[in-house]
């Protein structure tokens, strides 16, 4: 849908008119590189993305909040009062955005009045590029804009982590939120997990495009896998505390690892510890090569990432590493690897643009060949964070 269309289908499904509707879009985001580091207080390295959810809202004069999504039309219209800011079941993914206002009326940032706001999301369900967040972002710099909201870019982006942690009740990190609403235009962002320190590094691809591919495998173990390399890290951390003065393993260099290996006692932490700090370094050098126009060198940093989370941190899984090893022998490939927890989920590839249909026809055969499932392949351009998308008014 375009634009207009939205704002169409806005007045349609609220029987009003378009007059003082506003326009709002949150990207979603992909993670280039950095995989397993953030909560090891190391970097990630994520950009957002040309697609993403658009929120067309205009404000009430009662307290009342209506809410409408393109993407789940079944579901119909949910209403709630501002006074009622409690997680319901059955308002389903309206539980996102409800929270965001929760958590920003706890903050005292109460709103005068309610709004109705259609969303409708470009982001594929399931392909790992982070629809959740970007509801929430996109809610955020709603209500900033349309309540004039004294809110800087980066507390809107930690109440949106809030949000997620506390009133969805799940306990993610804050690299999705923060990809979705502080990037630029053509620039991907370092971000420093345990300070939130960050900047801004040029992507530019120049011949080429990022391509997500989707495992379509279910990921029952994500979950239990990642908890348990958390504590594994937890517990090669500790060892290390022992004789050194470090907070996280993402204060570690790889020198300062391989002298100090030998305190961690158990060989399995070992190689978790050791694909945290490796990772960590490989995050910060894909700047430098980025910020040299050396983008061949990025790509092999994409390809070494993907093989210590086979070989290291083991969450790869064989469907994973079929799409990978599959594209690493394609031409026109610059570099792949897995994105996100692992165990299912997604790769993300930069392939040049010559050659994006023959990587995505022989890339699927292949892939269908080793594992009898199929593929979803996106094609997708780097993106900036989140605005309001300003227009002239249009009328029913």
């Amino acid at each position: 849908m375009t634009k207009e269309e939205l704002i169409r289908k806005f007045a349609d499904v609220f029987q009003t008119n378009a007059e003082g509707v506003r326009t709002f879009f949150a990207p979603g985001r992909v993670n280039l590189i950095g995989e397993h580091t953030d909560y090891n207080g190391g970097h990630v390295f994520p950009c957002a993305l040309t697609i993403g959810t658009y929120a067309i809202a205009k404000k009430r004069s009662d307290n009342l909040v209506r809410m409408y999504s393109a993407n789940y039309e079944e579901i119909g219209l949910i209403e709630f009062s501002l006074n009622e800011l409690k997680y319901e079941e059955k308002h389903d993914w309206a539980n996102y955005p409800k929270g965001v206002i929760h958590v920003f009326e706890q903050q005292g940032m109460e709103l005068d009045t309610g709004f109705d706001v259609l969303f409708a999301g470009e982001i594929p369900n399931g392909a790992g590029l982070s629809s959740s967040a970007s509801i929430e972002v996109a809610t955020a710099t709603l209500l900033k804009n349309l309540y004039r909201l004294d809110v800087n870019p980066l507390k809107l982006v930690q109440l949106c982590q809030q949000a997620e942690n506390e009133f969805i009740g799940v306990s993610c990190g804050i690299m999705d939120q923060f990809a979705i609403g502080m990037t630029k235009s053509e620039h991907a962002v370092l971000l420093n997990c345990q300070t939130l320190e960050y900047m801004h590094s040029p992507l530019e691809l120049k011949d080429a495009s990022l391509v997500i591919a989707n495992t379509n495998k279910r990921r029952g173990l994500a979950d239990s896998k990642y908890n348990e390399r958390r504590s594994e890290c937890e517990n090669a951390l500790a060892d290390l505390q022992k004789e050194m003065a470090i907070q996280s393993l993402g204060d570690m260099t790889p020198e300062a690892f391989e002298k100090n290996k030998h305190l961690i006692k158990n060989e399995i932490e070992r190689k978790r510890a050791k694909h945290a700090v490796y990772e960590n370094a490989r995050t910060k050098e894909a700047v430098v090569k980025l910020t040299g126009g050396d983008i061949k060198g990025f790509g092999q940093l994409m390809n070494e990432s993907h093989i210590s989370l086979r070989e290291d941190y083991e969450v790869t899984g064989k469907e994973l590493d079929a799409l990978v090893e599959a594209a690493w022998t394609k031409q026109g490939v610059i570099g792949s690897r897995m994105t996100g927890a692992g165990f299912g989920g997604c790769t993300i590839s930069i392939v040049e643009n010559s050659q994006l249909n023959s990587f995505i026809e022989e890339v699927g055969a292949e892939y269908t060949a080793k594992t009898s499932l199929q593929a979803d392949f996106y094609v997708v351009q780097v993106g900036e964070g989140a605005k309001e998308i300003i227009q002239k008014e249009m009328t029913k």
